[in-house]
């Protein structure tokens, strides 16, 4: 089965995320810094996701340019990453209502650590079909990176129960370590396949 297809739907589907997240941005009601600055934890937790999804769109467009086959499981592994991606917009409202508080914090980190377990799934999904010596298996190689922003995030849910604001430094640490742009795939790749 080619790729193409389940790019172009895995590309809709994020961008719909992304629309549905700006959609629950407030306009503040008034026109000064005041009225502004109590739109803020929204727009932080906006900018946040908005910054993972990119890292998540970003890698998952390198992920499937390397990618040789997909397969039903292939395919299954990536709807459920778009499962997990899709509830964004609904942690990222909720943390942005309630910024300091206990529940939408653990909720927004189980997200990001579901969607953290579901790209981990997707990427072993597709190695299965590469051979060891793949530029794919080769670029991932021990996936420290991956395994990192796992251990942090699973670290990140029960920190938030005794300070939220530890929590979200842990979710914003994680955005930065991947907010560079991941080479190990492009540097594997030729030009062309890029």
């Amino acid at each position: 089965m080619g790729k193409g297809r389940l790019e172009a739907f895995s590309d809709g589907v994020i961008a719909i995320i992304i629309t549905i997240m700006v959609l629950e941005l407030e306009v503040p009601e008034r026109s000064d810094w005041a009225a502004l600055a109590s739109v803020g934890p929204m727009l932080a937790s906006y900018v946040l996701s908005f910054v993972i999804l990119g890292i998540y769109w970003n890698n998952h467009h390198h992920l499937l340019h390397a990618t040789t086959r997909i397969t039903g499981g292939v395919l299954w592994a990536n709807l459920h990453l778009l499962f997990w991606l899709s509830l964004i917009p609904f942690v990222t409202a909720w943390l942005g209502h309630h910024d300091s508080d206990t529940v939408p914090t653990v909720a927004y980190g189980t997200v990001l650590l579901m969607c953290a377990v579901a790209w981990t799934i997707l990427q072993a999904a597709i190695l299965v079909h590469q051979r060891p010596d793949s530029p794919l298996a080769q670029a991932v190689g021990r996936d420290w990176k991956g395994k990192l922003s796992l251990t942090l995030y699973a670290a990140a849910v029960p920190l938030a129960f005794l300070s939220t604001w530890m929590a979200d430094a842990v979710f914003i640490a994680v955005a930065l370590v991947w907010l560079a742009p991941d080479r190990r795939i492009e540097s594997k790749l030729p030009a062309e396949r890029v």
